[in-house]
């Protein structure tokens, strides 16, 4: 491809004329992304022809019939977001995935111009550039790992699944009915906490209004609301308030006899998840705020010393000709609850990896993040307080090769299983143990050690504010779906994945950390949409999007996008980027989003659906593979 230095000559443009689907050209000296290219530059007619060798030829004279500027391109942005993140992660990305990075196609099934999300936020180029990191890793790792396969492997990516796999659990089903679908309760087998089962106790955990007009606290019961109402002079228990609206306004009334330095007081002292919403450029003036702007996305470190470790025999596949899984044989511990931390797991387990989750009797979690977040895993229930609970407990983790910890600071190391506690305990196995912690804040900066929600990063990184801005409102909005939640997952996946590859390169144990903060941080670094490109995507979705307000519950705001974004965008709902199979523990079909990643010569995908937590006995046998699923 060649274009002469004068911005009016024509542009020549490599195409394949014989292909059903659009197919996505670079040209290198005006770095734009070429798709379906009529539309793409608002060509009339006249302004494109086709030549010879497969070639066109497209007018950008000015004037009459000349080509318009190009819309956005999700798919540009996609790559410069890629560029983005190997900048900002620096040697977190060993140069031994530089050159599979280097081979990732961006796939989609539109022009590559969609915005899908009604947010300012350039959510799917920051998951499209992380998954891509995620698939390098992967890539490396197999290259270790079957060295007589292809050198480099190609690598897709596509944007359609980059989307949907931040909003997976709203994707979701089980017997056909979504996440907001009131017959689904009747369809989980896990016990509803008493937060997430009444209105008025899940309000507990929103974004009001202040003493000081114009100034917001989000409070945030966590999975026991009791604390935070009474806190701000409320009861655990109001059986006379069953109505939305009401609820709010009870609870909002009662948040505005504080002012934000109140009720950061008083939700220290209770040892709550709440904080302020505060812009994004006050956050960068946090002392928190500075920390993160200096610390990568993800880390990983060495922690303990021990011998490079050799492979574990890996099952044969499950069909002749089933492609061979990278993490297979690799035993994965998980520690977590609700979404960010199970989305690690959950990829470890797309790329073969054995995932127990285990889950404690006495915390709640959310029924229905488990159809989405426990896809692929086995799912234990053990206390980890009781003599007998250690034990089992302790048995598995004599084998294990990762542990993923979900929860607040410091809860593991209590109990014994911190990261340096498990080097030790895993001293003479002959192979390193992976830690890999994530949390709201991270371990750096004045907040570290607090604990925290999706909603709590977005409100106190600026993420809230801006959403509210877009919205066209002088307050802040929480984001629609948990967006930070799997952009989180994602990264905590790359550190397990590089920690795997340098503990098989150098040996050692490894300790990787993430946190919604650093996806944040991250994601607004990308900046935000254009002002055009904000008022176009205004344009397109629902106004009853847009008549939200800061205190309407997140169910609420994920409700109204999704309806939105179903007449918006139905590609993104397409059959072909969900799977759906049986499940023995729900005793229904579920369906759950596909990958977005494909790697040349892997399987990618899972080898069983999903569980309810606790449906397993804790041991590392009895791994069964579903045919269903796999084959699906």
């Amino acid at each position: 491809m060649s274009s002469s230095d004068n911005p009016k000559s024509p542009i020549l443009i490599t195409t394949a004329s014989d292909r059903a689907e659009s197919r996505i050209i670079y040209q290198p000296r005006r770095d734009i992304y070429l798709s379906n290219i009529r539309h793409a530059f608002h060509l009339a007619p006249g302004d494109i022809r086709k030549c010879a060798n497969n070639t066109m030829v497209v007018n950008h004279q000015s004037g009459t019939g000349g080509a318009r500027p190009a819309p956005y391109s999700v798919l540009n942005g996609s790559r410069r977001a890629i560029e983005f993140v190997r900048r900002l992660a620096g040697d977190q990305i060993p140069p031994e995935f530089a050159p599979h990075l280097e081979q990732v196609t961006l796939t989609t099934a539109t022009d590559g111009t969609r915005i899908y999300f009604p947010c300012p936020f350039k959510e799917t180029e920051a998951t499209v550039a992380l998954k891509s990191v995620e698939a390098s890793a992967v890539a490396a790792l197999a290259q270790l790992r079957f060295p007589a396969g292809t050198p480099t492997r190609r690598i897709h990516v596509d944007l359609e699944r980059a989307a949907t796999f931040l909003c997976s659990t709203y994707i979701a089903t089980i017997a056909g009915m979504g996440k907001q679908d009131p017959g689904v309760k009747s369809k989980l087998k896990s016990k509803l906490s008493v937060s997430t089962a009444i209105l008025y106790r899940r309000l507990s955990a929103n974004l009001y209004e202040t003493k000081t007009p114009g100034e917001y606290y989000h409070i945030h019961g966590s999975l026991e609301a009791g604390k935070t109402l009474n806190m701000i002079g409320l009861e655990s228990h109001r059986p006379d308030l069953t109505e939305y609206r009401e609820c709010i306004d009870v609870i909002e009334r009662h948040v505005r006899q504080f002012t934000v330095a109140e009720l950061e007081e008083m939700n220290g002292r209770e040892r709550q998840a709440g904080v302020p919403a505060i812009k994004w450029e006050e956050f960068k003036q946090t002392n928190h705020g500075r920390t993160l702007l200096t610390t990568p996305p993800w880390e990983v470190r060495k922690i303990g010393d021990s011998p490079p470790v050799p492979w574990p025999a890996a099952p044969s596949p499950v069909a002749p000709s089933s492609k061979p899984r990278v993490l297979a044989g690799i035993r994965v511990l998980e520690l977590c609850r609700i979404i960010a931390g199970p989305a690690i797991g959950r990829t470890l387990a797309e790329y073969g990896a054995q995932v127990i989750k285990v889950t404690s009797p006495h915390l709640s979690d959310v029924p229905f993040f488990q159809v989405d977040g426990n896809t692929g895993k086995h799912t234990c229930n053990l206390d980890l307080r009781s003599p007998a609970g250690r034990a089992e407990f302790e048995e598995l983790l004599s084998t294990a090769d990762v542990v993923l910890d979900g929860y607040r600071p410091g809860s593991m190391d209590r109990l014994g299983y911190g990261p340096e506690q498990l080097v030790e305990r895993t001293q003479g196995r002959g192979k390193g143990i992976i830690y890999v912690a994530e949390d709201c804040f991270g371990d750096k900066g004045d907040m570290a050690g607090r604990a925290g929600w999706q909603q709590i990063a977005d409100c106190w990184t600026g993420l809230a504010w801006a959403q509210g801005q877009f919205m066209g409102l002088d307050e802040p909005v929480v984001p629609p779906f948990p967006m930070s939640d799997y952009g989180t997952g994602c990264m905590g996946a790359i550190a397990a994945l590089t920690a795997l590859y340098r503990r098989a390169t150098e040996g050692g144990s490894w300790l990787g950390r993430t946190s919604l903060c650093q996806y944040d941080v991250f994601l607004l670094r990308l900046g935000l949409y254009d002002d055009d490109v904000q008022e176009r995507v205004r344009k397109e979705h629902d106004r009853a999007f847009f008549e939200l307000r800061h205190a309407d519950s997140v169910d609420e705001v994920g409700g109204r996008a999704l309806k939105s974004m179903r007449r918006v965008h139905p590609e993104l709902f397409d059959e072909r980027l969900v799977q759906r199979a049986f499940s023995k523990g729900f005793g229904e079909e579920i369906s759950w989003c596909r990958s977005p990643v494909t790697v040349e010569g892997l399987r990618v995908g899972f080898d069983r659906a999903s569980r309810p937590n606790g449906s397993d006995r804790p041991t590392w046998e009895e791994w069964e593979v579903e045919e269903s699923v796999v084959e699906g």
